[in-house]
């Protein structure tokens, strides 16, 4: 961050010097919301959580190098004291990113790919100035500006993810770092029942554009009717990505390989340039090309785009993480989350990636989906059941509409391939409770060259089935 005084960060956040805080101590950074994390020159945030209170650690933070702590009560160390310290985080960040004029500030958003695309995109700004992106998906009204507070006067690219669960939230987002790029990937139904429908999804979702500046650029996905249609909310300029001859930036002559990772031809309104991506599954062009479309806007060579997207591995966690063990068996984690979306992506690389091969999977019941949450977990679990699955277990509560879809849909599968010609073993599906009892059940039933994918939503912490599978070697 830009080094700032205690006194000057007590006038951001309308906060009080407390603990004996010197005015004139500097805050040179990084800002942190975990003692464990405070090193010289910090800033501690204290937030009160559900499990354990961040004031509690004031004094271990300050003994590992803090300055002082932004808290919302009295601790015995050096402290600014403030109503609220959400709020004071957003209005520091605020002002830190008014004071970085040479700075260009990119907005990422969408139902699904936001991190992989911002990753991407984190790589291509990273030729042409010095980047700042968050680490995994810090994309929140916390996460969001600590990664802002990591910008200081060198930075030129601020490479921003927007989450959001009410109307309004990308807005304020926007408000603390006003983007002049916004690229808005797809609308689907990733907390549905949160919003209330699509709909809704798509107005909070176009709230990055319509905080957009008349000079800036909106970057969308015309495949997707619901983010095309985001181009009458903005006055800045509009370039279009996807797989169809209408959009600017776009894949031609796509194929994938064996293991389920793409190839096309790059096509630019300057040029085209060959793509040979090394992440998995078909849903990673659309990131690609989104990513593309935002470089390719900032001033980059088609030819540099090509050859940053063809080197990029996957640098957030547990997104199509794709391992073989020594045995052959080859396990997918993509356990950082899930909504159906995903879930039919998911199931198409595993489709690519284990064909000719007998292939599982773990997956859990998906949550914030609202009145449709029978329904649309019993699509899920038609899909599991109807791919040609050995074996399926569904893990957690709630897993009867996804266990009635599979059950029914396996036997549906079973039927037809008992035709002449068309022998098939039956999916056997089970239930277990946890990301642990599901490696167990699992670790009997592979044999060298199956294909595991493991997905579900975050709260069931599947990531731990993978790293059980592979042996106890996290990821």
């Amino acid at each position: 961050m830009i080094p700032l005084p205690l006194a000057r960060i007590a006038e951001i956040t309308s906060g009080a010097l407390s603990g004996m805080a010197d005015p004139r101590a500097v805050v040179r950074g990084p800002v942190v919301i975990d003692s464990r994390d405070a090193e010289p020159g910090s800033l501690f945030v204290a937030f009160k959580g559900a499990r354990s209170d961040g004031h509690d650690f004031a004094a271990q933070a300050v003994r590992a190098g803090a300055v002082a702590v932004l808290a919302s009560r009295p601790v015995e160390v050096p402290t600014i004291i403030v109503p609220d310290t959400t709020a004071a985080l957003a209005e520091l960040a605020t002002s830190q990113a008014a004071a970085l004029p040479k700075a260009t500030v990119i907005g990422v958003t969408g139902s699904a790919g936001k991190t992989t695309t911002k990753d991407l995109l984190a790589l291509l700004t990273a030729r042409i100035g010095p980047t700042i992106a968050p680490a995994g998906n810090y994309n929140n009204e916390i996460g969001h500006p600590l990664t802002v507070l990591k910008a200081d006067a060198d930075t030129r690219y601020l490479v921003l993810e927007l989450s959001a669960r009410t109307i309004g939230n990308i807005a304020a987002l926007a408000r603390i770092a006003p983007p002049e790029i916004g690229v808005v990937l797809n609308v689907g139904t990733a907390h549905l029942g949160v919003f209330g429908g699509k709909e809704a999804i798509a107005k909070a979702k176009g709230e990055l554009v319509e905080a957009l500046p008349r000079t800036g650029v909106a970057v969308l996905n015309h495949d997707d009717p619901q983010v095309r249609a985001m181009a009458s909310r903005t006055d800045a300029r509009v370039t279009y990505f996807g797989r169809t001859e209408e959009a600017a930036i776009r894949a031609e002559e796509l194929t994938m390989d064996e293991r389920g990772r793409a190839s096309f031809t790059l096509r630019t309104p300057s040029g085209a340039a060959p793509v040979r991506l090394k992440l998995y599954g078909a849903h990673a062009v659309d990131n690609a090309l989104a990513a593309a479309a935002a470089g390719y806007e900032l001033g980059l060579p088609v030819a540099t785009i090509a050859a940053e997207l063809s080197q990029a591995e996957p640098r957030s966690r547990w997104r199509m993480e794709v391992t073989d063990r020594p045995d052959g068996v080859t396990i997918i984690n993509d356990a950082y989350n899930a909504n159906p979306d995903s879930m039919r992506a998911a199931f198409d690389a595993l489709g690519m990636l284990g064909r000719g091969r007998r292939r599982f999977a773990v997956i859990a019941a998906l949550r914030e989906l609202g009145e449709e949450s029978p329904a649309l977990n019993a699509e899920v679990g038609r899909l599991a059941g109807g791919s040609g699955l050995a074996g399926l277990i569904v893990t957690g509560p709630d897993a009867g509409p996804m266990l009635e879809g599979a059950h029914a849909a396996a036997r549906q599968a079973a039927q037809q391939a008992a035709q002449p010609g068309h022998p098939s073993p039956a999916t056997h599906i089970v239930h277990l409770p946890d990301a642990q009892t599901a490696a167990a059940e699992m670790a009997p039933w592979l044999r060298p060259g199956d294909v595991v994918l493991i997905k579900g939503p975050r709260a069931m912490g599947l990531e731990r089935t993978a790293e059980l599978l592979l042996g106890g070697v996290a990821q």
